[in-house]
């Protein structure tokens, strides 16, 4: 795979996950809650995945039972409250909106990564906090006339998706330590659906199962929102740093604004367009914080 596929891969990757909205709003209007949405997503994605790794190299299948805290931490407090959140607040806001609160995970991570780590923190890192918080506050409608334009509740469900999906990356780092990026996904979602489908009440949805638009939903959640995706975005990262494949995953809020805009008629205001331009941005002053972090350290390590 040359460098250019490995572009297109993430390209295409992100573009799949900004869709996701369509999928969770059709199964709404179908009669699923947010609970169970979830469920569904977390068993369907892990069918198809644990299906991929099996076929492709069922060694990464293997794990030691000592290290399933780390699929805890990936699985049940990150992907399950993170997905509840996200779809909640599609539920409650707009696909547009949440969409773009959930991009404030990077600045969460830069917090965490302080906190736990240790890393510094930089003005470039602030100043991106800053446009985050900035961003978000024409997003939710707090600037420029203190109107809010969506829910208290909205807002804390949008912001509730960034936190949890930014733990993803902090819990994550401990396991891609002592496996590989397809064992972590897989188990991700295999703990994430064990924890979460005995309190959804997904068996209550029987009668709901039996609509055609369910399942093309369901399938379209599970593989061309999740599995294939999280597929497309690991072969691409084997080629290209991931500096710059988290800028070019930022095409994701874009296209679930255009799929908010034209499947749904979703309208946002120039301001909000104008915040979710100024998250958008945060993400790459971040990505190219880490980036120029690294090549800093190469070169230390080459001059030493």
């Amino acid at each position: 795979m040359d460098h250019k596929v490995a572009l297109l891969f993430i390209g295409v990757a992100a573009s799949l996950w900004g869709i996701i909205g369509a999928f969770v709003t059709y199964l709404y209007e179908i009669g699923f809650t947010p609970a169970q949405v979830v469920a569904l997503r977390s068993l369907s994605a892990a069918l198809f995945l644990v299906l991929y790794v099996f076929t492709k190299n069922r060694q990464l299948l293997k794990i030691k039972v000592s290290d399933s805290k780390y699929f805890v931490g990936t699985g049940i407090i990150s992907i399950v409250f993170f997905n509840w959140c996200l779809f909640s607040a599609i539920e409650e806001t707009s696909i547009s909106v949440a969409s773009i609160l959930l991009y404030t995970a990077p600045a969460f991570v830069v917090i965490f990564s302080r906190l736990l780590f240790k890393e510094a923190l930089t003005a470039r890192k602030i100043s991106a906090l800053v446009v985050t918080f900035v961003g978000c506050s024409f997003v939710i409608g707090i600037l420029p006339s203190m109107n809010e334009a969506i829910s208290l509740y909205g807002f804390i469900l949008g912001l509730g998706s960034g936190l949890f999906y930014a733990l993803y990356s902090i819990f994550g780092k401990f396991a891609l330590q002592k496996y590989d990026s397809l064992t972590v996904t897989v188990y991700t979602f295999l703990f994430a659906a064990v924890a979460i489908t005995p309190f959804s009440g997904v068996w209550l949805a029987g009668p709901l199962l039996l609509n055609i638009k369910a399942w093309i939903c369901i399938i379209g959640l599970g593989f061309f929102s999740t599995a294939l995706p999280f597929i497309l975005y690991t072969k691409g990262l084997s080629k290209i740093e991931s500096s710059q494949a988290s800028i070019i995953a930022t095409i994701e809020p874009v296209v679930a604004s255009l799929v908010g805009l034209l499947i749904f008629h979703e309208r946002l205001n120039a301001w909000q367009y104008f915040g979710i331009v100024m998250v958008i941005l945060a993400v790459v002053i971040v990505q190219e914080s880490k980036q120029k972090a690294n090549k800093q350290t190469l070169i230390s390590k080459k001059s030493s």
